[in-house]
């Protein structure tokens, strides 16, 4: 057997080491990420939803007051973002709550902002009863799509210096703490996201838009070349969110606040008489469009959304946006297509020329994708 000497073995590395350059100069040209087809037919069509956002021009409402001998904390008014901003703005609510002297409340609502808000109060030590109309699955929040992006939130032009604090804070917080939900227990997921355009490549928010600190929160984000992706469209943005399924992680919350000792009453409120008559001294306001009502919030308005879902298809690993209106996520519960903004329109029912455009136009982009 032959060996090699310490000094034969320096000797040799500069040939090695050219070598191994050699070898990663060569590697093959960047190829298209291979990302399976969505089979978009009306006949996988297995069900069409409508879903109504609760929106307010000058974002979402985030503020105590009192309410005769009671302390109330609203928090209230997501847009399209209920799902995505609910941890970051339960914890403001709960912090803003810190400096009334009791450690039991109620939380109005048992959506994904309610669920959030009451699953925070426990974890810092109140008892807490939640109050409400309709229990998952019959909230709006079941009807959200699931993806992390604060979208449908604000009017550019109504924003307050105020808000952009409560913002940024709502949202850092909130991406935060999907993380740790990751998984299936809690039904959230990384997945690419991948921005399409045919107007132009994507443009971040300018430093004096909410959006701002929102964008740098994205890992992996970048503009793509035409040999990086397969749609047929000149441009696309791809970056990392989260997926969360609305069927899975609102069970999942419900579930955690009742093995707290959580309770739950189901009671329908028509003003903020019954409110006042409540025993909890301390009341947290998560009733989305109820507000409207509840409150005289007059700012507080619908906006409709319509989604169709297709047959699941498992091998399908990614989200799109655009172009235009339309949108993609792929959830175990089946392929989510949507979508429409129809802003003041309180009608339930599905329209089916909505249901045909979101058809058509997803089936497009993705029949026109390279193998």
């Amino acid at each position: 057997m032959s060996t090699l000497s310490r000094r034969t073995l320096l000797g040799a590395a500069p040939l090695w080491m050219a070598g191994c350059a050699m070898r990663r100069t060569t590697v093959a040209p960047f190829a298209p990420a291979r990302l399976a087809r969505v089979r978009v037919a009306p006949e996988r069509v297995i069900r069409t939803i409508v879903g109504l956002r609760p929106f307010r021009p000058s974002g979402f409402v985030l503020r105590g007051e009192k309410l005769g001998g009671k302390a109330v904390i609203h928090n209230y008014g997501h847009g399209g973002a209920g799902i995505t901003l609910s941890w970051g703005t339960a914890q403001l609510a709960v912090t803003e709550a810190a400096q009334v002297e009791t450690r039991t409340a109620a939380v109005i609502g048992c959506g994904v902002v309610g669920l959030s808000t009451a699953r925070l109060l426990q974890q810092r030590g109140y008892a807490v009863t939640i109050y409400t109309k309709a229990m998952p699955p019959d909230t709006t929040s079941n009807v959200a799509g699931g993806l992390w992006e604060p979208v449908s939130v604000f009017d550019h032009d109504r924003v307050t210096p105020e808000f952009r604090r409560q913002f940024g804070e709502a949202g850092r917080f909130a991406f935060q703490r999907y993380q740790s939900l990751v998984g299936d227990v809690y039904g959230v997921r990384w997945l690419p996201l991948y921005s399409l355009s045919r107007d132009g490549p994507r443009q971040p928010p300018p430093p004096e838009s909410p959006n701002y600190e929102i964008e740098a929160l994205y890992p992996d984000a970048r503009q793509l070349t035409r040999a990086e992706h397969p749609f047929d469209v000149p441009y696309v943005y791809r970056r990392y969110s989260m997926l969360i399924e609305p069927t899975i992680y609102l069970n999942a919350l419900l579930r955690d606040f009742l093995t707290a000792h959580g309770d739950v009453v189901i009671r329908e409120f028509h003003g903020a008489r019954g409110l006042a008559a409540l025993r909890e001294p301390l009341l947290f306001n998560c009733t989305g469009l109820g507000a409207r009502e509840l409150f005289h919030d007059e700012e507080l308005i619908p906006v409709r959304g319509q989604l169709s879902f297709l047959l699941p298809q498992p091998e399908v690993e990614y989200m799109t946006i655009g172009p235009g209106d339309i949108y993609m996520f792929p959830r175990r519960d089946g392929i989510l297509l949507g979508g429409s903004h129809d802003g003041g329109v309180w009608d339930m029912q599905p329209d089916p020329a909505a249901t045909d455009r979101i058809l058509r136009e997803n089936a497009a982009l993705f029949n026109a994708m390279t193998a």
